[in-house]
């Protein structure tokens, strides 16, 4: 049995959040279910984070470990991990990149997640290089889930942490 993408393995997560999140919503109002949902979805970014640290070689990250997990979850499945993007550079200090199309925001909006959309997807993307490695951040100006046409990824990883 071959591995699930990341694509597929958070539609069977919105399956079973969309109902506690319609729960949470009714007994909370959105803006609790969502900052209740936000906190539980850093969370599982974080702990998959440091299982990706964990598996990297004498457990040292880096920001060539960073953009091989990239590139092995996304660049090297193509749309079918979730993203179709365009890489602008890569090096030991930097990954850039836009993503032009997301197919985890599209797949949210048809199952009627889309005002979740940020929250079970995009925030997970900064929370994650943190995690992996606390000299890595994100600056990301705009969203495709907030309207966007693209989304512009800018990784930095400071060595003197």
């Amino acid at each position: 049995m071959s591995e699930l993408t990341n694509i597929e393995r958070r539609r069977i997560q919105a399956e079973v959040i969309r109902p506690i999140y319609e729960e949470l919503k009714q007994r909370l109002g959105k803006a609790e279910a969502r900052a209740l949902l936000a906190r539980a979805v850093t969370r599982s970014a974080e702990q998959e984070a440091a299982a990706a640290a964990a598996r990297a070689p004498g457990r040292q990250t880096s920001m060539e470990g960073f953009t091989a997990i990239f590139e092995r979850t996304y660049v090297a499945h193509g749309a079918s991990a979730g993203l179709e993007a365009e890489v602008l550079s890569a090096g030991p200090d930097h990954l850039h990149f836009d993503v032009t199309r997301c197919h985890f925001v599209e797949m949210y909006r048809q199952m009627g997640l889309g005002e979740i959309a940020d929250v079970l997807s995009c925030n997970r993307d900064g929370v994650f290089a943190q995690a992996y490695d606390t000299r890595i951040t994100l600056d990301r100006a705009q969203t495709i889930a907030e309207g966007a046409p693209r989304c512009t990824f800018r990784y930095s990883f400071d060595a003197s942490s």
